[in-house]
C-alpha cells in the first residue's frame, strides 16, 4: 500500500511539456528545463566550547539564487530575444521580470508551477542550424533570478 497523504495522487509528475509565462501571458513553450534548484549555503562555524574543546557547527546561510536553462525548437517569436536584448542594452528595469515556469501533463493541464522573481536572460544560444538537415534549430535560454518558489 502506498505511503503518504491519502488525498494526494501517488503518480509521478511526467515531464512532458513546459511553458514560460510573464505577466500571465505565455511567451514560449519548451522541451527541456534544467536548473530549478533550491539551495541554501552551509556556513561552517569552528569554535571552542567552554572547556576549550573544538566544535564544528553547520549553520544555515544565504539562499543561493538559481540559474534556469530552457531549451526549445526555435520559432519566429522575438519575445525571448527582446527580453535578452533589454539586459544587453543596459535596461535594468526592462530586463528584470517576474513570471512562471509551468509544467504541463499529456492533456496540457498544469501540474506544477515555479514562480521566478527579478529574472533576466543572461544567455541566448541558437544551435543545430545546418543546411540540408531536417532537424529543427534549438534555442537555449539561460535565466538568472533572485528567487524561485514552487507554488503548485
Amino acid at each position: 500500500m502506498p505511503a503518504g497523504v491519502p488525498s494526494l495522487p501517488q503518480d509521478a509528475l511526467v515531464a512532458q511539456r513546459f511553458k514560460i509565462e510573464v505577466k500571465g501571458t505565455t511567451i514560449a513553450t519548451f522541451q527541456e528545463v534544467s536548473g530549478i534548484v533550491s539551495e541554501i549555503e552551509v556556513v561552517t562555524l569552528k569554535a571552542n566550547d567552554i572547556l576549550g574543546k573544538p566544535i564544528v557547527k553547520q549553520m544555515i546561510g544565504a539562499q543561493k539564487p538559481p540559474t534556469i536553462t530552457l531549451k526549445r525548437a526555435a520559432d519566429a517569436s522575438m519575445d525571448l530575444w527582446n527580453w535578452h536584448k533589454a539586459a544587453r542594452d543596459g535596461d535594468l528595469v526592462g530586463a528584470r521580470r517576474e513570471g512562471s515556469i509551468v509544467q504541463l501533463d499529456f492533456t496540457h493541464a498544469e501540474v506544477a508551477r515555479y514562480n521566478f522573481f527579478d529574472a533576466w536572460i543572461s544567455k541566448l544560444e541558437a544551435t543545430g542550424m545546418k543546411a540540408g538537415d531536417n532537424t529543427p534549430a534549438v534555442e537555449s535560454v539561460t535565466i538568472v533570478c533572485e528567487r524561485l518558489e514552487r507554488v503548485k
